[in-house]
């Protein structure tokens, strides 16, 4: 007989430990999968869509965390696996709102397709005296012309067609120059994917959606790669093989950046001058090529907005407390909204924390990966300069983050000599004694399983403010329809979709970005206030007064009028005679002024 006691189970174990990586992959974007499915977004409450989750995202969610840790940390496992698991984070992360939601998230994304819609329409860009304070996009019109002729080139009818998928597209942008990054500093490969994951993971500012900002940031990185790759060898000048052809990339990224985006080219100005204090980055060719080409820009194109805003900016100088502050209208209110806030608080305040132990645990990347440091810190200054519309914190944030989760990634693993010595970690750690190696691989493992969770009601928690459904779509697009030039569309605030549709010729009025005092009078007497304010619009345009379901959120949700106090005002609109009803759904419901004579009353 044929002794089979050595074959099979041999054989057998040895498969499934090779295969056990795709196993738990494969299980976990099976859960995501199912989860999607079974997720009803009709109905969202404060929370966002941290409640409306099937309970099988966060078990799918928690296994590819794990699945990601033991994988990265195995040397035997081949390189592709720890890329793999990153791919699915980001499908878990940034396509799931794509998936679930029929419509695009957030006004600012509707706001810029509006921008590239009303490029197409016009065909040239313009100045403030044809469309007012949308010229700001003309003055920096690099994201919005290439998306026009994407636009074009794909065939749909707008931006809107494709923008839902756009977080996860610009996601995936910053791979690269991520990965180019770290593997200048370092050849471990745990402590490479580690610090991208923690960098998707506490990237929650929402700057990856449809916007200049998500592809400046993704030059940001690159100009940055190339810099820390190519300029910051010992041979000199003389040895640098094709710095000619270097700097031409470098001026390429830049001239992107900086006439697409305002805020980016100096926080890569700001960074590369850090750079140059170093003694290994001495060469000035990319700090030189990037600010001439900023000032290139500020100095022509863009200097009719800069004249207009320069009084504001220089009073906002040193004022740091002003510009960190978030002011009316943005204070989270109520359980949901305080709770996610506390949520993207703690994220971001755990992986900082984490950064700063990296740096003192691991004493070796004090010196090699200096540079990473100081990119980190670079941003800092800007929150001494400017508020950026009370999102500098938010952005300083978001530029400080390479640097930082790669020292909070190197806080996560245990100590090692040198960078490359993966091996010797791997000889400490088998032997150690049981409770201090289940310390090594189970404490770093529960405090990434822990961020990664915790990224969910930060980036998704104030979903009931960010999605509109196609009703309110529907909505809000036959307003602009039927909206003849010079029309006015009155709204409690821009929490809408299409809110910037037809921008040059319809205005708009959203009336609690105005003085307190004149929100507190339409509270007061609401039909007679608002018709004032909108009788002024003559023939052939029209006064619409707009009112949806994604504003009464935004109000309630910011600090601003509650929902009692908003649906009063609706009411006192919809039993005027100086109003008729006009359009009316689920999500809200249209109002127009009536005319008499030339003018509306």
């Amino acid at each position: 007989m044929t002794d089979l006691s050595d074959l099979p189970p041999a054989w057998t174990w040895r498969r499934a430990r090779a295969a056990w990586p795709a196993l738990v992959l494969l299980l976990a974007l099976a859960l995501w999968a199912y989860a999607v499915r079974q997720t009803d977004v009709s109905r969202l409450d404060d929370f966002g869509l941290v409640t409306a989750l099937h309970p099988s995202f966060w078990a799918g969610l928690a296994m590819l965390t794990a699945g990601f840790w033991l994988t990265v940390r195995d040397p035997e496992r081949s390189r592709v696996w720890p890329a793999a698991y990153v791919l699915g984070l980001l499908v878990m992360e940034r396509a799931t709102q794509a998936v679930l939601y029929p419509t695009p998230l957030y006004a600012w994304a509707w706001k810029h397709d509006g921008v590239v819609e009303h490029l197409l329409t016009a065909g040239e860009l313009q100045g403030a005296d044809q469309v007012g304070d949308m010229a700001v996009y003309d003055q920096w019109p690099g994201f919005f012309a290439a998306q026009a002729a994407l636009v074009r080139l794909l065939g749909v009818d707008s931006a809107a067609m494709y923008m839902a998928w756009w977080p996860l597209v610009s996601s995936l942008m910053l791979l690269l120059p991520l990965l180019l990054i770290y593997r200048t500093f370092t050849e471990d490969r745990r402590l490479i994917w580690t610090a991208v994951w923690l960098f998707y993971v506490a990237n929650w500012v929402g700057q990856d959606y449809f916007s200049p900002q998500s592809v400046a940031f993704a030059l940001h990185l690159g100009v940055l790669a190339v810099v820390l790759r190519r300029y910051g060898r010992a041979g000199g000048a003389g040895d640098r093989r094709g710095q000619a052809l270097w700097t031409a990339a470098i001026a390429v990224m830049a001239v992107t950046a900086v006439i697409s985006h305002q805020l980016t080219p100096a926080m890569l100005a700001a960074t590369l001058l850090v750079l140059c204090l170093l003694r290994r980055y001495r060469d000035w060719v990319p700090l030189v090529t990037v600010v001439s080409i900023f000032l290139a820009w500020c100095l022509t194109a863009a200097l009719p907005f800069l004249s207009a805003a320069l009084p504001e900016m220089l009073r906002s100088v040193g004022d740091v407390g002003a510009n960190v502050s978030t002011g009316y209208g943005t204070t989270p209110t109520g359980t949901g909204a305080v709770a996610t806030s506390w949520a993207a608080r703690l994220l971001s305040g755990s992986v900082l924390l984490l950064g700063a132990a990296g740096v003192w645990r691991q004493r070796v990347l004090r010196h090699r990966a200096l540079p990473l440091l100081l990119i980190a810190v670079a941003p800092l200054p800007m929150l001494v300069a400017n508020s950026y519309g009370s999102e500098m914190i938010f952005r300083v944030l978001m530029f400080m983050l390479p640097g930082v989760a790669f020292f909070a990634a190197a806080a996560l693993l245990p100590k090692v000599r040198t960078l490359a010595g993966e091996a010797r970690e791997q000889e400490t750690v088998r032997a150690a004694a049981p409770r201090r190696r289940a310390l090594v691989v189970g404490g770093p493992l529960v405090a990434l399983l822990a961020l990664t969770l915790a990224f969910v009601p930060s980036y998704s928690g104030k979903d009931r403010i960010n999605y509109f459904p196609p009703e309110e779509v529907e909505l809000v697009q036959r307003v602009f329809d039927e909206a003849t030039e010079g029309s006015l569309v009155v709204a409690a605030n821009r929490n809408y979709p299409l809110a910037y549709a037809s921008y040059g010729s319809v205005d708009h009025y959203w009336f609690l970005e105005d003085d307190r005092r004149h929100v507190d009078a339409i509270v007061e007497d609401p039909a007679a206030t608002l018709a004032r304010d909108m009788r002024g619009v003559e023939r052939p345009g029209r006064a619409y007064f707009l009112f949806t379901q994604g504003q009464v959120a935004n109000s309630e949700m910011n600090g601003q009028l509650d929902g009692a106090q908003l649906e009063r005002i609706r009411k006192s609109v919809a039993g005027s005679p100086r109003f008729r009803l006009v359009a009316e759904n689920s999500a809200g419901s249209v109002y127009q002024l009536r005319q008499e004579g030339g003018a509306a009353r």
